[in-house]
């Protein structure tokens, strides 16, 4: 079984593109070193209605105002093992030096941010 690496985090809608821009520096180094899949995902239907059922929707779990948008994002790898092995490489990465184009300010705030390590429990 695979291991995940995820994310949620809140991006000012303004800022999407550079999310983007980043996230696919992100991609190309996070691939670079080995990671099997990239993948950053941009709400869109962030209020689902599925049968009647109630949710906590992302834009609530996440206090997103009405002017963010929330990401959900995840690298997969074959294991912890191979993911901490990534992960050294990746932050040892020159590139990482300035991942924001030009030393900007990063397109969101890193304190709203969620990350963990997942165990792949079902897969196809």
């Amino acid at each position: 079984m695979t291991y995940v690496d995820g994310f949620v985090l809140v991006v000012p809608k303004k800022n999407v593109n550079a999310y983007k821009k980043m996230a696919e520096l992100g991609k190309k180094i996070w691939m670079k070193h080995g990671a099997l899949q990239y993948f950053e995902c941009v709400g869109d239907d962030l209020n689902p209605n599925m049968g009647g059922m109630k949710f906590m929707p992302f834009p609530k779990l996440t206090k997103a105002k009405p002017t963010e948008t929330v990401f959900f994002s995840f690298i997969i790898f074959k294991s912890r093992a191979h993911r901490d092995a990534v992960n050294k490489k990746v932050m040892s990465d020159s590139s990482m030096n300035d991942p924001t184009n030009g030393g900007k300010k990063m397109p969101f705030d890193m304190k709203r941010m969620s990350y963990g390590g997942f165990k792949t429990l079902v897969q196809k």
